[in-house]
């Protein structure tokens, strides 16, 4: 691997890539996006309790939604691209080797999409002047954020090695972006509701119609009062138990299928904040929540006595389930290197030279 050599790889894409005029018609649409974004945000969450949270985690999102749009058209072509072009032989057979091209290809499809994290930046920082959140927040935010569109690039090259024709590894792209991001997501809701177990719901109420009058006995642990008068000296009287049975999906068996999603990995690897009731006051925490909370196992014997004393609610709140669960983000962050480094080893693999057979209609230069 020469540093040289790939620094020129990356020149050369680079300078094809942004040479043209709707590189920067395309930045700025993504800028005007933003504006809008930001200035929605603003208007939704400015009653909200510490705004500036959900609002910085708001336009991450938003900029990790259109990165994922539009990275696969960037990186879908790299390479069959520039074979259709006859533009990729006289550089492979130049002192360049098949690592160095697809090394500096993703290189360059990588920085172009960093190049729309940049153009984020300033909204972010106006989201973090707003009170955006801690300095860890924001930094494994975009450390996440970068990290994703570094994983669309590869995929994107790597397919385009793979495959002859750019419309088909542009496609191909998108699908595995949209499994990523759509697919993990429908098979946890299809996969959960198909594994069920059987739940038991056991009730008793209190007896009414046995008593008379305006006032109605004292339930256990209650004193009668001005604004609740109740007979103390009166017998409560129960009802009997009442028993029935359903089903309940069992996500808690499938929640591992959502460790690849790149959305769900920024918000279960950002630290989250909370206000002091426990609750996170952002989106990052609300998803990191809802992930966490589908570990833990259904109640499946279930009772509820009104004759019984009123007990103080013990459901933990989203701050004690989120640190008594186990994290996934680095499950999924492996996952998507593991797909990304064996597209890459199979674009390789299908680049090299001398090749051996090529594709019925493969042009050479």
């Amino acid at each position: 691997m020469n540093g040289q050599r790939l620094g020129t790889i990356v020149g050369l894409e680079l300078t094809q890539r942004t040479r043209s005029v709707a590189w920067y018609v395309l930045l700025g649409v993504f800028a005007l996006l933003l504006v809008i974004v930001t200035a929605l945000s603003f208007l939704a969450w400015g009653a909200a309790y510490q705004p500036g949270g959900a609002i910085y985690s708001t336009i991450v999102y938003i900029t990790l939604l259109l990165v994922v749009l539009v990275s696969p058209t960037l990186s879908g072509n790299a390479i069959n691209g520039d074979r259709d072009a006859a533009t990729l032989a006289p550089v492979q057979i130049t002192l360049a080797t098949t690592a160095e091209i697809l090394i500096g290809k993703f290189l360059a499809a990588w920085i172009t999409g960093l190049a729309f994290v940049a153009v984020s930046v300033p909204f972010l920082a106006v989201a973090t002047l707003a009170g955006g959140g801690e300095p860890a927040t924001i930094a494994v935010s975009l450390l996440v954020l970068m990290f994703e569109v570094g994983i669309i690039a590869a995929i994107g090259v790597a397919l385009s090695g793979i495959l002859s024709r750019p419309l088909f590894s542009v496609a191909s792209t998108y699908l595995v972006v949209a499994a990523l991001v759509i697919g993990t997501l429908i098979a946890f809701a299809l996969v959960g509701y198909s594994i069920r177990s059987e739940a038991t719901s056991s009730y008793r109420s209190f007896e009414y119609g046995e008593y008379s009058g305006d006032t109605f006995p004292c339930m256990p642990g209650e004193e009668s009062s001005d604004e609740y008068p109740c007979d103390e000296d009166a017998e409560v009287r129960c009802g009997e138990w009442q028993t029935s049975t359903y089903e309940v999906p069992r996500f808690d068996r499938v929640w591992w299928l959502l460790a690849a999603n790149p959305f769900v990995i920024l918000a279960d690897a950002t630290p989250t904040q909370f206000d002091a009731y426990g609750n996170p006051n952002d989106l990052f925490g609300q998803i990191k929540f809802g992930v966490r909370a589908a570990q833990q196992p259904p109640d499946l014997e279930q009772r509820w006595d009104d004759c019984a004393p009123d007990l103080q609610n013990d459901r933990p709140t989203p701050e004690e389930v989120i640190d008594q669960s186990a994290p996934i983000w680095f499950v999924g962050m492996a996952l998507q290197l593991l797909l990304a480094a064996g597209l890459m080893w199979w674009a390789w693999a299908h680049t090299r030279t001398p090749a051996g057979r090529l594709p019925s209609g493969t042009r050479i230069a």
